[in-house]
């Protein structure tokens, strides 16, 4: 029973009760797993241009810059990063006064290594009266986690990855922010302006503006160019309901719990962005400057690729349009979907010829994003494959290892064999042939999204995320995917990823 005071709530939020009502449906229900036909492979879906043709993709992104279109680096950035001081708040908390683990010892031993460093010394000393070496030296260890975790000290026990300082340089050190600032000035410029787009959390948004606001000018003094950067949260409205164990609306002092979507919500974000091209790239993936060529140079070489392939279709759009055709033309039509697309339908030859026209024009008529993928290494999450969809075809997918059965022994072999690994480095096109906007969320599989075992003040509940952002909320996008070196793929998942070599 819905209560005056959670339709208020609903309203607020702007969240219909329709759309709660599914959602309680998908938790009785569950997602289904998806039907792999295979892992994406070079053999099967995965690009991997050659010196010529990296030259020509190169080539066509540098032409297109030039053109006059409107280009947008997109940098999900809400993460917060308590997860990567895990080990030191666990160190914090334990009865051990001196570092045991080798994670703790590896931290404490490269401590000058970090480019926190000079403000976390600074900050021991206004706090302890004692340098960062002074304090390990008396084995007061905890003191320097302290003041780099606590709001007292630098608070990155609470601040999201972007705000913190990563890489060491001459003059100042950088947070991820910077390092965005500068990758877009090296291949998303526009002349000379360059826009760049932040989903951030309520709670720092102002400390992201400040940043910029301090920041912005000395990169346009470094790069010649002008920055027009801005913001988004994530909409309540994509907050999804909780349950409790019996599937039932779950209530904290009477009133409906929900929780945020995952980063599948910003699809709404995504939608609401006017521009021609997105680059889009997770806030923790960025290298000092020593090693941004091959980031910059495969960067270009996908929005090549996006560039090409989204000109044919167009092409190929305006000749269906126009009605004057011929048999080898549609032929030809047939070839770019299946081949250059990878979007396959076993059905097509017993189309007529008026159904084969409107389903080529349907699979033309879509948002395009291609996909750099790097070579596997043992990295969690997900990767590519050609996956079935609704309608019956077979296109190329991201897929999380909860969409794949993993009690289906072929699936599982298809998983964990594939060759490839997502790195979360996309360039999407989001308007037709007309220049006009798609609107995302009609390319969303609402099929696909997952439920997860949480827990609220030691009482368990259920939550759901809704179809991950480059997973299901892209599912019904042309899909393209193209191998790029390992080195372009750097995430920082704990602090101490920041003492690898590519962070130094």
């Amino acid at each position: 029973m819905i209560s005056s005071a959670d339709q208020e709530l609903l309203n607020r939020k702007g969240i219909s009760e329709q759309k709660m009502s599914e959602q309680l449906k998908n938790f009785v229900t569950g997602f289904p797993f998806l039907k792999v036909e295979a892992a994406a492979s070079v053999e099967k879906g995965i690009l991997v241009p050659m010196a010529s043709e990296v030259e020509n993709y190169l080539a066509v992104w540098d032409e297109y810059c030039k053109g006059g279109n409107n280009i947008l680096k997109f940098v999900p950035a809400s993460g917060a990063a308590s997860r990567m001081f895990k080990d030191l708040f666990s160190f914090l908390d334990g009865e051990a006064n001196e570092p045991t683990s080798d994670f703790e010892k590896n931290f404490f031993a490269n401590i000058e290594k970090f480019a926190f460093y000079t403000e976390l010394d600074e900050a021991c000393v206004k706090n302890n009266s004692a340098t960062i070496k002074e304090l390990m030296a008396a084995g007061n260890y905890k003191a320097v986690v302290f003041n780099l975790l606590d709001a007292k000290g630098l608070n990155y026990g609470a601040l999201p990855k972007g705000l913190l300082k990563f890489h060491n340089y001459d003059n100042s050190n950088r947070t991820p922010v910077e390092e965005h600032f500068v990758e877009g000035a090296l291949y998303a410029a526009m002349g000379s302006k360059v826009k760049l787009h932040f989903t951030v959390s309520p709670n720092h948004r102002a400390l992201f503006e400040q940043l910029v606001a301090d920041k912005k000018a000395v990169y346009e003094n470094m790069f010649g160019v002008e920055y027009d950067v801005t913001f988004s949260e994530q909409k309540q409205s994509t907050d999804t309901i909780a349950v409790d164990a019996d599937n039932n609306p779950f209530r904290e002092n009477g009133e409906l719990l929900f929780r945020p979507g995952g980063h599948g919500a910003l699809i709404e974000n995504l939608n609401d962005i006017d521009s021609d091209i997105i680059f889009i790239k997770n806030i923790d993936n960025v290298v000092p400057d020593r090693l941004k060529s091959d980031t910059v140079t495969y960067k270009k070489v996908i929005a090549g690729v996006l560039v090409s392939l989204q000109q044919k279709a167009f092409e190929y759009l305006r000749l269906i349009d126009s009605g004057k055709y011929t048999h080898e033309q549609v032929e030809e039509i047939i070839h770019f979907v299946q081949q250059k697309l990878f979007c396959r339908c076993s059905e097509i030859k017993h189309l007529e010829d008026c159904d084969l026209v409107i389903y080529l024009r349907k699979k033309l008529n879509r948002p395009m994003r291609v996909c750099g993928m790097v070579r596997n290494v043992g990295e969690p999450g997900g990767g590519p494959f050609l996956a079935y969809n609704s309608d019956g075809t077979v296109s190329l997918q991201i897929l999380e290892s909860s969409q794949i059965n993993m009690n289906n022994p072929k699936a599982k072999a298809m998983f964990e064999e594939g060759t490839h690994f997502n790195p979360v480095d996309l360039v999407c096109s989001v308007k037709n042939y007309k220049g006009e906007k798609f609107n995302l969320p009609n390319y969303v599989d609402p099929s696909t999204g997952f439920i997860s075992h949480k827990s609220k003040n030691g009482r368990e509940l259920k939550a759901m995320e809704l179809p991950g952002l480059w997973n299901g909320a892209m599912s019904d996008w042309n899909t393209v995917f193209v191998e790029v070196p390992l080195a372009t793929f750097n995430p920082v998942k704990t602090v101490n990823d920041l003492l690898r070599d590519t962070h130094q």
